[in-house]
């Protein structure tokens, strides 16, 4: 450590002792931090920033949070940890859900039982109020978990790392901020023990036995001593002793290096035992490490042979503290366990145990494991029994279940799961899909539903992602195609849509692709054949037709050799035309056009051999001389022949057989070929023999000419048809005629049939009433004949009338009746709201009805009832508000002990200071000095009011309890404030009360001066206005200070948010000109004439508003001016009012109160002159001045040296003009009448101002928005501190003194006993220690001046301690005990008043109810404990009968109405109206108790944190006692000699020599020298004993300790007496111990 070295020859001075202690406290803090911090890294498993930075790194919790996850993982889930990766934190800093964390920590902490001793609060740590005391909990935690075996143990690296000195200076400085004591990290093993253990000094002496036993290292005692019930050591076992005795020797042998280390500093901190024993926390927590070593061996054992049981045996060992061990995973365990062992062994290259939390790690990945197998194998079963069941929606779920362990499933294609699951789960053999079969399928399903979704969405990118995906498992996917499979499948889809498939499936799409692909390879065979096609017809080679087109034969299956011609004719044709369509010589033919070309010339083949077949059939027929034969090969289509009817078939026989007849053959031979010629022109070529057909001529050339050929049978049948034609023409003719004749009858019969409707038609109305006549007669004939049945049947018609009746009746009661059970849960609703109703109505009467009748009161008096609950909130009140007393008291008693150990260390400090003087001047000692010497004992460094002498210190505490009281009892200075000239309180108010309070730097003093302010406020308008519009016209002093405090740099800044904005936007626009004096306006425009014309106006120059505005372009000017104005205004308007919350806080609870205790003083006075006020207060008092001159509030930002130019001043003057007029709702009038336009403008700004009043009136009270109640001053540990001058101290004094019967008018008042401990009015020199006698009068006048200016600090405490509240008075006692009574009369008997109930005796039904009642409330008294049992005169009146509660209610009111409380004329109405309060006040009373209850319990914590804290400040200060008292000693001690200190022998006579005995009594000066006087050293550093001999012979003994006699000194006792008989001068006493004994 860097300045930290070893001891220097020359003794240190005491401020060098002092520093070095400081320095040494830094470092000492510093290792702690880094203890705390690789602790931590070790829990964590992640690094921390460097211990300086640590502190700021915990502020956020996160770090802590997850240091209880570790030890607590139930209390804190990573989950609830809030910013875990601190990416909030780094971005904007602490939130306020950071505490979350903390909170979290703290209840880890108390889960696994640390004492709450050490936790530290969240303000600790989110506001870093006690960092110190967070580090101490890390530490005591750590300790804590070791013992418990969950954490390793923190090390010791005191003197082991390094700081540099600046490190060491700044914790030095920040500790010093903190102004707090360093906690004893070296006592939190005993806190620990103590917290913990039953027996102190019993565990204490088994711990050092065996600490001794340890040191010996006999593994047999050590056991024994473990084995010892005091030690309270759990877990021990015989065969770990050896391993017990290692470690516990190795760490105790570590922490005594660590204890040598610490104490070979210059200043040592003090030593404890248990600095170099093991504690039993320690012992504990190595004897765990052990055992936990020992099972993880076990369990490696295990491992290693693969035991199942050996395993469960191991890990079932109740130190390894393994959770959610389940037996029927010993497999799953073995199997984790082992491989996590491997692979350990993998990775550190050697075989290693396990660890604890591996191995726990292990489990629970198996447990998880099989959980997730148990969950998927029921979520399978899930799945098949959905599929099952068929319904799409049931399958879907059971697929999403996470258990299933499936892939991701679209909700879409619920049926296509569905459909498709369904059909695996018939295929397979157990009717049930595994798990794998499961993922395939749905896997698989899941692309073809994406595939599916693609195709609905026409998203051709979607639709080839999952074409490719391995999922969907597709073959034959090619890139090129991609588009092609888009289009065929969306083909595809809509096909198998319309044919009622919502789905395509694996197999459709799979087809499809196969398909797109086949279809592409054809299109690409396809273009080079279309090439070699074209190539071929260029040439005009059938031969190379043919040859391509049989490379196309896939796609033209039909192609045949015989028909090559042909093709090469037709397609060449094709290509001429085509030629000659598109006028392009270099045109192709295109695969449609080939195929359409090889498609007709097989047609045309076809159709040309059949034509020749026919042909040839109708020459044989004709040959064979059959007419219907002939006939019959006529009609052949294939021929094609024209006109052929059945009648002329002897015809066409005759003709064709002589036309045959005329043809001869040409030759000898008979050729069997025959030639026909095609429309086209083409010639086709049948062999009659072979009938085979050919489009080439045959070899030999020559043809058959007896044949006939088709036009030549063509020829024949058209003549043959036309001939008869002819004949049956007029056969024909027949049926035309017969057609013709019916026609004309129909049309004849027609006519007739319209003239008779024409006539009916005409008599319309003759036959409706014929008609009419004929069904009346009919109808009434029915009537008489129905009535006379009736007639007949009467007595039958009734009882029929009446069953139908009652029929109907009991069905509409059934069917309401059934109606109003369907919807019985809306009747019930129903009657409830009417009920509520009547209860919202009743309630609001109780409420806001000055005085509710008691039938109101009855139907509420139920909730007076208390309940067990309320009695035990009030007696838990009364006692927390006892022990809050008690606690105070007992902290003050603590604070008093503080203030005398301060004494004590002060007094060693002077000492130490006054020695060193005194040695500089012993060698010049003298008889004759010595008064001089005891006078130089006497002085002391340290003058004035804060000199360390008795009186001084109680006048310094007489100042501080007087200055406490004036501070936070705002009265006296608010009364002090106008007992003063208004000149002189302003003063006083600036320079001492701003003082007093800080200038309100704390939330305390802002709270504890913004009540002086409201006091002062209500004491002002009570006492000095007398009219409403008195705050207007006068200058309140109060309110002008409180603009003036609130005005300051805070406001400022509150003002520049608020006017910034649009003040700005004044001076940034250059054209913005507001100019609403009409005679500035004139002379502007005057001004503006001559510089441009250059020629001096004829206008005159002065003139009177009238006159200016009678010019147009004044009044035009004028009005662009208020257009501007107003428009500006609006700016400033809205940014006032819309920065409410903007507004210092302390300004709106001003505007608040001076707003109430107006309304107040002056109930009558309107609302809106009231919020005038408020107004005047809000905006002119504060805003106006900063919309006037913002350079002047800091509102902009102005160069120095520079100025706002007058343009830009006059607008921002005119706007606040506006303003004001608004805010006060003053008109413009009389010499402004020119601006009276604006005066509606004014009335709506206004009422935005009003608004805007009362948002700012609402604001909370001090005590809510500054956390502070009646005992937020008992729980503050740092006590309030004032700087003062001396003057203003005085000047203070004297003020109280001359007005103290004014401002505590009654004697009692505890002011005049605080006047009265300072006694008369101090001067300047008495306060400040020096003297002025020696000056002339201008210097000691000067000098006083400068005196006075002395700055010094008062540290506030308070002389008063709050006492406990008296019990209630016997009025109110009684006027409770007859409401209680009133209470059960109420509810036991009727009535309108309480004189009818108390007057009307009751009936025993009402006797009964109210014996009920009385029962019931006794039977919950029985059951309460005694702390909730009622007030026992309560208690007695409820047992009373109703009579007797009738006659003590009616003797109570009596009494009642004796005290004024209640009025018998108007029948005891009080009495009800006190009732319906408590009604109304039961709900909020409730509630406040709770937050009384709360804030008693926050204020008991406080005073425990306070309590701890002033334990700790007592303990540190002992030890520094301790520590100088061993230092003063410390130089009588010399390295290797005796450490013995020599006792002293002086006779009387040599002492009194000396000057220390000044006498003994009833001893003669001659007799002095027999008297001899032995001071021997104690053991205990400052103690002496003092033995007296007589002539030789012991007489008596005196106990002297040194720091009794620095007490004696402070008190300035000069005299003390030893044995009552020896007087001893104290101070010479003190320098000759100081010169024998400290070497001073």
């Amino acid at each position: 450590m860097e300045g930290a070295g070893p001891g220097r020859c020359e003794r240190p001075t005491a401020e060098e002792m002092d520093e070095q202690r400081r320095q040494n406290v830094a470092y000492q803090y510093l290792c702690h931090l880094e203890e705390a911090k690789r602790w931590m890294e070790a829990c964590l498993g992640e690094g921390l920033p460097p211990p300086t930075e640590l502190e700021e790194t915990l502020r956020n919790g996160v770090l802590l949070a997850k240091l209880g996850h570790c030890f607590a993982p139930a209390i804190v889930p990573l989950k609830k940890i809030y910013d875990p990766e601190q990416t909030r934190y780094k971005a904007a800093g602490l939130h306020f859900r950071h505490t979350d964390n903390i909170n979290y920590w703290r209840d880890a902490m108390s889960h696994v039982g640390l004492p709450s001793i050490f936790h530290p609060e969240t303000t600790d740590i989110y506001d870093k109020k006690n960092m110190p005391r967070v580090i101490y909990c890390i530490h005591a935690l750590s300790l804590y978990l070791f013992k418990l075996g969950l954490a390793p143990l923190i090390q010791d690296l005191y003197g082991k790392v390094d700081f540099t000195e600046e490190e060491i200076n700044n914790m030095k400085r920040e500790l010093e901020k903190y102004g707090l004591q360093l906690p004893a990290f070296s006592k939190i093993g005993g806190i620990l023990a103590n917290e913990l253990s039953v027996d102190e000094a019993a565990v204490h002496a088994a711990v050092l036995a065996i600490n001794e036993a340890v040191d010996r290292g006999v593994v047999a005692q050590t056991m024994e001593t473990l084995h010892n019930p005091h030690a309270m050591l759990v877990g021990l076992r015989e065969e770990l002793a050896g391993a017990y005795q290692e470690v516990l020797h190795q760490a105790k042998l570590e922490k005594g290096s660590n204890a040598r280390n610490r104490y070979v500093q210059v200043i040592p901190e003090g030593e404890d035992v248990y600095d170099w024993c093991l504690t039993q926390a320690e012992i504990q927590g190595n004897i765990n490490k052990v055992n936990v070593r020992g099972a993880l061996e076990e369990v490696d054992s295990a491992l290693e042979r693969q035991d199942v049981l050996a395993l469960h045996h191991a890990l079932q060992d109740p130190t390894l503290a393994l959770r959610c061990l389940q037996r029927d995973n010993l497999e799953l365990y073995l199997e984790q366990l082992s491989m996590d062992r491997e692979e350990k062994a993998l990775e550190l290259g050697y075989l290693e145990l396990l660890e604890q939390e591996e191995v726990q790690a292990g489990i629970l990945t198996a447990n998880r494991r099989d959980e997730k197998e148990r969950a998927m194998l029921q979520a399978v079963g899930r799945i098949n029994a959905a599929v099952r069941r068929g319904t799409p929606a049931e399958t879907l779920e059971a697929l999403m279940d996470p258990a299933a362990q499936l892939p991701d499933v679209h909700a879409p294609a619920a049926p296509l799961y569905q459909h498709q699951l369904a059909l695996l789960q018939c295929q397979h053999p157990r009717g049930e899909l595994a798990q794998e079969e499961l993922f395939v399928a749905v896997e698989m399903l899941s692309a073809v539903a994406l595939v599916n979704q693609a195709l609905d969405a026409r998203d051709s990118n979607r639709l080839w992602s999952s074409l490719v995906s391995p999922a969907l498992g597709l073959s034959g996917v090619e890139d090129a195609n991609a588009q092609r499979y888009f289009d065929d499948l969306l083909q595809l889809k809509g096909q198998s849509r319309r044919a009622g498939a919502e789905f395509l499936s694996w197999n459709d799409i799979q087809d499809s692709v196969n398909s797109t692909n086949l279809s592409v390879q054809d299109e690409n065979n396809r273009v080079h054949a279309v090439r070699l096609v074209n190539e071929a017809l260029l040439q005009a080679d059938p031969e190379k037709t043919l040859a391509a087109l049989l490379l196309l034969a896939p796609a033209l299956p039909d192609i045949a050799l015989p028909t090559a011609p042909r093709y090469h004719s037709v397609l060449s044709r094709a290509r001429r035309q085509k030629v000659q369509a598109t006028e392009d010589n270099g045109a192709v033919l295109w695969w449609e056009e080939i195929q359409e070309g090889v498609c007709q010339a097989n047609q045309d083949t076809v159709a040309a051999r059949s034509m020749a077949l026919g042909t040839a059939a109708i020459n044989q027929a004709i040959k064979e001389g059959k007419a219907s034969q002939t006939l019959r090969v006529l009609c052949n289509p294939d021929v094609a022949l024209r006109g052929v009817v059945s009648a002329c078939a002897d015809t066409y026989q005759e003709q064709l057989a002589a036309l045959m007849a005329t043809k001869r053959p040409a030759g000898s031979t008979k050729p069997s070929w025959i030639r026909h010629r095609l429309l086209d022109g083409a010639e086709y070529y049948l062999n009659l023999q072979t009938l085979e057909g050919s489009w080439q001529c045959p070899h030999n050339g020559s043809f058959n000419t007896t044949h006939l050929s088709r036009e030549e049978i063509q020829s024949v049948i058209t003549r043959v048809a036309a001939a008869h034609g002819r004949q049956r023409l007029w056969a024909s003719n027949v049926a035309l005629v017969v057609r013709l004749q019916a026609r004309l009858r129909g049309f004849l019969v027609r006519r007739e049939l319209a003239a008779r409707r024409h006539v009916l038609c005409e008599q319309r109305l003759a036959a409706i009433r014929i008609q009419a006549c004929w069904r009346g007669y009919r109808q009434r004939r029915a009537y008489l004949e129905r009535l006379h049945y009736l007639k007949a049947n009467t007595e039958a018609a009734i009882k029929i009338q009446a069953a139908v009746r009652m029929w109907q009746a009991q069905r509409k009661y059934q069917e309401r009746l059934r109606y109003f059970r369907q919807n019985i849960k809306a009747v019930i609703k129903i009657q409830a709201f009417v009920r509520a109703n009547k209860a919202r109505g009743d309630y609001r009467m109780l409420v806001h009805t000055k005085s509710p009748p008691l039938g109101i009161v009855r139907r509420f008096i139920h909730l007076l009832e208390q309940s067990q609950h309320d009695f035990w909130e009030e007696s838990e009140v009364l006692r927390l508000q006892e022990e809050v007393v008690k606690r105070i008291r007992a902290s003050r008693q603590l604070e008093s002990d503080l203030d005398l150990m301060d004494i004590k260390i002060g007094l060693l400090v002077k000492n130490r200071i006054t020695l060193q003087e005194v040695v500089s001047h012993c060698k010049k000692l003298t008889k004759k000095n010595k008064e001089q010497l005891s006078e130089m004992m006497c002085m002391d460094k340290q003058k004035g009011l804060k000199s360390l002498s008795k009186e001084k210190r109680q006048k310094l505490e007489a100042y501080q309890h007087l200055f406490y009281l004036l501070q936070t009892q705002p009265v006296y200075l608010a009364r002090l404030i106008f007992q003063m000239p208004q000149n002189k309180s302003t003063k006083f108010m600036e320079s001492v009360i701003f003082t007093l309070y800080n200038y309100a730097s704390t939330p305390r003093e802002a709270y504890l001066l913004l009540q002086l302010f409201k006091v002062a406020l209500q004491e002002e308008i009570r006492s000095k206005v007398d009219h409403v519009h008195d705050i207007l016209t006068g200058n309140a002093t109060v309110i002008r200070l409180v603009v003036s405090f609130y005005r300051n740099v805070r406001g400022q800044k509150a003002l520049r948010h608020i006017l910034a904005g649009p003040v700005q936007e004044v001076l940034q626009d250059k054209t913005l000109s507001i100019r609403t004096d009409p005679v500035d306006i004139y002379k502007a425009w005057i001004n503006q004439t001559e510089s441009q014309s250059g020629h001096r106006s004829k206008l005159p120059y002065e003139v009177s508003p009238e006159q200016a505005l009678s010019h147009p372009e004044v009044q035009r000017r004028l009005d662009i001016s208020i257009r501007n104005l107003l428009a500006m205004t609006d700016k400033f308007v809205s940014a006032i009012t819309s920065s409410v919350d903007k507004i210092p806080y302390g300004m709106r609870y001003m505007a608040k109160i001076l707003r109430m205790s107006l309304v107040e003083k002056f109930p009558k006075a309107p609302a809106e002159e009231v919020d005038k006020i408020v107004g005047n207060l809000l905006y002119y008092r504060f805003m106006n001045p900063a919309v006037v001159a913002p350079d002047g509030f800091d509102i902009v930002d102005v160069a120095a040296g520079a100025a706002l130019h007058p343009d830009h001043r006059r607008s921002l003057g005119s706007i606040a003009n506006v303003l004001q007029h608004a805010a006060a709702r003053k008109a413009f009038e009389g010499e402004s009448a020119h601006l009276c336009g604006v005066n509606q403008y004014l009335e709506d700004t206004h009422n935005k101002f009003r608004r805007f009043i009362s948002a700012a009136c609402c604001v909370p009270e001090p005590e809510e928005r500054f956390n502070m109640d009646e005992y937020s001053e008992m729980v503050a540990v740092a006590k309030p501190v004032i700087y003062i001058t001396v003057g203003e101290l005085i000047n203070t004094h004297k003020l109280l003194l001359e007005h103290q019967d004014s401002i505590a008018p009654h004697h009692s008042d505890p002011l005049h006993e605080l006047l009265e401990d300072l006694d008369e009015l101090p001067t300047v020199q008495s306060l400040v220690g020096e003297s002025v006698a020696s000056l002339g009068d201008s210097g000691a006048e000067q000098v006083l001046s400068q005196l006075s200016r002395t700055e010094i600090s008062l540290t506030l405490t308070n002389k008063l301690v709050p006492a406990a509240s008296s019990e209630e008075s016997d009025t109110r006692s009684l006027l409770l005990s007859t409401k209680q009574m009133l209470v059960d009369l109420i509810q036991s008997q009727p009535g309108d008043s309480l004189p009818e109930i108390l007057w009307t005796p009751a009936s025993e039904h009402e006797e009964a109810a109210h014996e009920r009642l009385v029962r019931r409330r006794a039977l919950r008294d029985a059951q309460a404990s005694a702390p909730l049992k009622r007030h026992h005169s309560l208690a007695a009146n409820g047992q009373l009968s109703m009579e007797e509660k009738k006659r003590k209610v009616i003797r109570n009111l009596r009494r009642l109405e004796s005290l004024g409380l209640v009025d018998s004329a108007n029948r005891y109405q009080e009495l009800v109206d006190e009732l319906a309060k408590d009604i109304r006040n039961q709900r909020r009373h409730r509630q406040q108790r709770r937050r009384e209850l709360l804030k008693l319990r926050q204020t008991l914590e406080g005073l425990d944190a306070k309590t701890l804290f002033y334990e700790e400040q007592i303990d540190y200060y002992n030890q520094y006692i301790k520590t100088c008292l061993d230092n003063l000693a410390a130089s009588n001690k010399v390295s290797g000699k005796s450490k013995k200190l020599p006792s002293l022998h002086y006779t009387a006579a040599q002492l009194w020599e000396k000057g220390v005995l000044l006498e003994i009594q009833d001893l003669p000066p001659s007799q002095l020298r027999n008297v001899i006087f032995d001071i021997i050293p104690c053991e205990e550093s400052g103690r002496f004993q003092v033995k007296a001999k007589f002539m030789g012979i012991d007489m008596e003994r005196f106990q002297l300790h040194y720091q009794d006699l620095l007490q004696l000194q402070y008190e300035g006792v000069a005299v003390m007496k030893m044995f009552d008989k020896a007087k001893v001068n104290v101070n010479l006493l003190i320098f000759l111990l100081n010169k024998k004994f400290f070497k001073k």
